[in-house]
């Protein structure tokens, strides 16, 4: 800061006091022979003689300031606080002014800047060994939005680059889709590879207001060359909360609840692999390993109690089931059907959040 800057409070807005450097104050004199002309006839002066007695004063304070500047810059300092200024009588009838105050060392305050951020699952994949988007992060820092992705690297292939469109769903339903974003990486060579962060087209007050992504790749590159991407992506069959309670529970690559017929058998990641495969072609699941010890089929019971109206009701229906579930699975869901008979005596009907619970106890099994 070139000049001292100065007020009579306490701080300046903006910048905040690191040192107290000590009291400082200055004296500046006016003559006495100016007040000798006036006091005679004090009680009935004139307008200009007025005038001229403020503006003496007035002078007599701008330099008791600067003074006060000039001392308070050689003890090092960037401004004073507290400054007083104040009229007093010297020998032989003179009047000056004293200025003090407190001289301080400032320092800058760093601006706040407010940081909005949204995680999104990406709710379609790709069927084959390519990369597959997991999961698409944006960031709002004031008027600057950037978004990174992440790529399930099943090959562990040397991935550089990846080209991709970004179609962004919010809880309107109302779709955003930004094109040909180039994400590329410091390490891709590892199964879950993260992207640089880029700029995004995208206001930072709808960034909370995100609830889906999609994405659809172009192309690819890798150390061994450039691959495009000429399949369309298939979306995933389940709704937003179940996706991500299977997420939780089956890996962040996951995508579909595993399922067989006894002719084929269809993988978290998606895949349909041959009855006779012990693990997947794709991510190297192992069937057994993703099957249920327990033959009881959560999805007739919940169909059940989707035709039911109050949460005493699809407790019923729990009751109808339980006998057949397992010991470890119990416990949780009687205690949400209590939770949920609580809460609807003082909040209304709890019939979805209790069944959707209820489809989370049982997600990836």
């Amino acid at each position: 800061m070139a000049d001292v800057m100065m007020t009579s409070g306490s701080s300046f807005e903006g910048y905040e006091i690191v040192e107290y450097l000590g009291f400082v104050n200055v004296q500046t004199v006016l003559a006495s022979n100016f007040f000798k002309g006036i006091a005679a006839g004090v009680t009935e002066m004139s307008d200009a003689e007025s005038e001229k007695l403020t503006s003496k004063l007035e002078q007599a304070n701008e330099v008791a300031i600067e003074k006060l500047m000039g001392v308070a810059k050689r003890r090092g300092a960037d401004a004073v606080i507290g400054l007083a200024l104040n009229y007093t009588e010297f020998a032989n009838n003179s009047v000056g002014t004293i200025a003090s105050g407190t001289a301080v060392k400032l320092r800058k305050k760093q601006a706040t800047v407010s940081v909005i951020e949204k995680e999104l699952y990406v709710s379609n994949y790709y069927n084959r060994l390519v990369p597959r988007p997991v999961r698409v992060k944006i960031t709002g820092k004031g008027k600057e939005v950037t978004i990174a992705a992440d790529f399930y690297n099943y090959n562990m292939d040397d991935i550089k680059a990846i080209r991709a469109d970004v179609e962004l769903t919010n809880l309107y339903e109302e779709k955003l889709l930004i094109k040909n974003l180039d994400f590329v990486f410091e390490k891709g060579n590892i199964t879950l590879i993260e992207s640089k962060s880029i700029e995004c087209k995208l206001p930072s007050k709808d960034i909370l207001l995100l609830k889906d992504s999609k994405v659809t790749i172009s192309k690819y590159v890798t150390s061994r060359g450039v691959y495009a991407c000429n399949d369309l992506p298939i979306n995933v069959s389940m709704p937003l909360h179940r996706l991500a309670a299977l997420k939780e529970k089956r890996g962040i690559d996951a995508v579909e609840k595993y399922r067989t017929d006894g002719m084929i058998w269809t993988c978290n990641c998606g895949y349909v692999n041959e009855a006779g495969a012990e693990e997947c072609v794709v991510c190297s699941r192992k069937q057994e390993d993703m099957k249920s010890t327990s033959k009881f089929n959560p999805d007739e019971m919940i169909a059940k109690m989707q035709t039911k109206e109050y949460v005493i009701e699809i407790k019923d229906v729990l009751m109808e089931y339980i006998k057949d579930i397992d010991n470890q699975y119990r416990m949780e869901l009687l205690e949400i059907m209590e939770s949920g008979l609580q809460y609807e005596k003082t909040r209304g009907n709890m019939k979805d959040t209790v069944i959707e619970k209820v489809e989370k106890v049982f997600e990836g099994h």
